[in-house]
Parts: C-alpha cells; sequence; structure tokens
C-alpha cells in the first residue's frame, strides 16, 4: 500500500466512522521471531496493514490476513481489538501497519 493510499484510504474510513478529522496515526513496525506469535490490545483502534507477507497470519475481531489460507474468501487488512501476529516462517519477519487513534 503506498503512503498515498493509506492516507486517502485512512480520511475516508475515519469520515465513515464519524471520527472526521478526530484522530491521529502511527507507524507500526514490528519484528517477529522466528514462528512467533505475539498477541496485540488495539481496543477500538484501528490497525491498518501496510505491505501484506505471505509467511505472516493476523486475525482480529475484524477477520483474517493470511496468503496462506485457502478456506477464506477474504482477506482483511484493518483490524482491531484482539490482534494476534503469527510468524509461520523459521526466519524473522517484519510486519507494517499502521495504527489509527480517535481522538
Amino acid at each position: 500500500m503506498t503512503p498515498e493510499l493509506a492516507n486517502e484510504y485512512i480520511k475516508r474510513r475515519m469520515r465513515e466512522l464519524g471520527h472526521e478529522d478526530n484522530y491521529r496515526t502511527r507507524f507500526r513496525h514490528f519484528v517477529l521471531g522466528p514462528m512467533e506469535q505475539r498477541k496485540i490490545d488495539a481496543g477500538l483502534q484501528l490497525l491498518i496493514l501496510a505491505q501484506p507477507k505471505e509467511c505472516i497470519r493476523i486475525q482480529s475481531d475484524m477477520g483474517v490476513f493470511d496468503a496462506a489460507e485457502f478456506s477464506t474468501n477474504e482477506l482483511q487488512y484493518e483490524h482491531k481489538g484482539a490482534v494476534q501476529l503469527t510468524n509461520y516462517s523459521p526466519l524473522p519477519q517484519q510486519v507494517q501497519m499502521i495504527q489509527v487513534i480517535f481522538k
């Protein structure tokens, strides 16, 4: 996702949710060790996947992003609530997300 697309998407999504310009963004760059699972409590904040990876699974209250998953018909780039990051790789992996924090 390009920075321009991310900014436009976030702006439109915040309008849809009724927040208009009452939010701020923060770039989150997670480094997961080999086969690591990590839980993040995002609460009502949004975490938007900026760069998808094939060996990473992201699961939350909003759905799942896992490029290796064939039992779902849609992958979610937007997550909130209890978010679990899973690295399926025997190598360290990086997950880049944009955090949207409501004011």
